[in-house]
């Protein structure tokens, strides 16, 4: 570019276009720089200041990262042996807990073992003596012989003899099904219930069974079969899967009727559509025990009778004397 002629002012243009070219860095970024340069001059001559040997970093310095790292881990450390220590002393605990209810149990249970004992000694003892005060008059044989009927049907006397043994079950897994995501319906289905062995005991009574009996338990009048949870209570006493129904009677005449009892034809459909368990056989000597015994709530006394069976008037009271 020319320059202008001596004494002429230079153009607008021109001295804008001088400014740019001189002022090619901005004011503030010559500022930065410049204080950056003066920090690194600063920290260079830090370490020889005071003539003194340049200092070096500690080894806390070096290593506070890792010392971090550590105190984090022990900390951890700590926290999880605290936390197992807890959970031990908690399982020692409830050990300890349960194996005290598992005696208080054992104790329990024995001493009603024990009362149950008393109770059958003295059953049988009323007994004896009932009979040998009773089998002394005419009066007195009959009443023994209502009496063994009305415990025979009440099932409060041992009975053994031939019969039915009918046996219902669960449904058994089937080989693929999945214990995961299987329906916790078709496994319900697959269970025996209540309902079911009330099938089982009606359709024996019907069939002309003498005395009936489920895993042990004997059935009377007023037993009651119910569902409780996942289990089943026959007089109130649990019994397991699989379930054994004791009849006594003539066999060939109990399976011939049961068979074509309209219950029997339930069972063979639950068989047949969710896999109930059902079968049954012919027993020679079945042994079923009694039931629970009812409570006495009244008695009366026998009328008297002659030799004969004729019931005798009343005795009347002799009337009092005036001692003369």
């Amino acid at each position: 570019m020319s320059a202008p002629a001596p004494g002429r002012p230079r153009s607008l243009g021109a001295s804008l276009l001088d400014q740019v070219l001189a002022d090619t860095l901005d004011p503030a970024y010559a500022q930065v720089a410049a204080a950056r340069v003066a920090r690194a001059a600063e920290e260079a001559a830090a370490p020889t200041a005071g003539n003194g040997p340049a200092t070096r970093p500690t080894w806390l310095q070096r290593n506070r990262g890792q010392l971090l790292v550590a105190a984090a881990l022990l900390l951890g450390g700590l926290l999880a042996a605290v936390t197992y220590q807890e959970a031990a002393a908690g399982a020692q605990g409830r050990e300890a807990a349960r194996q005290a209810l598992r005696e208080d149990i054992g104790q329990e249970s024995a001493v009603g073992d024990e009362l149950a004992a008393q109770l059958e000694a003295l059953t049988a003892e009323v007994a004896r003596t009932r009979e040998r005060a009773l089998d002394t008059s005419v009066v007195g044989q009959r009443a023994l012989n209502q009496l063994a009927q009305a415990q025979h049907g009440a099932a409060a006397v041992a009975v053994t003899g031939p019969g039915l043994r009918v046996t219902l079950g669960n449904a058994p897994p089937a080989a693929d099904s999945d214990p995961v995501g299987g329906s916790d319906q078709i496994a319900l289905a697959g269970r025996v219930q209540d309902g079911d062995l009330q099938l089982a005991v009606n359709a024996l009574w019907a069939s002309g069974a003498e005395a009936v009996s489920i895993n042990g338990q004997r059935v009377g009048p007023t037993t009651a079969i119910r569902q409780a949870g996942d289990a089943i209570l026959v007089d109130f006493r649990p019994v397991m899967n699989p379930y054994e129904v004791s009849a006594v009677g003539d066999p060939d005449d109990l399976a011939r009727a049961f068979l074509n009892t309209p219950e029997a034809n339930d069972l063979a459909e639950l068989t047949k559509d969710f896999g109930v368990v059902f079968d049954f056989a012919r027993a020679d000597e079945l042994e079923l025990p009694a039931g629970s015994n009812a409570e006495l709530l009244f008695a009366e006394p026998l009328a008297a009778t002659d030799e004969q069976g004729e019931a005798l008037p009343p005795a009347v009271p002799e009337p009092p004397t005036d001692g003369g």
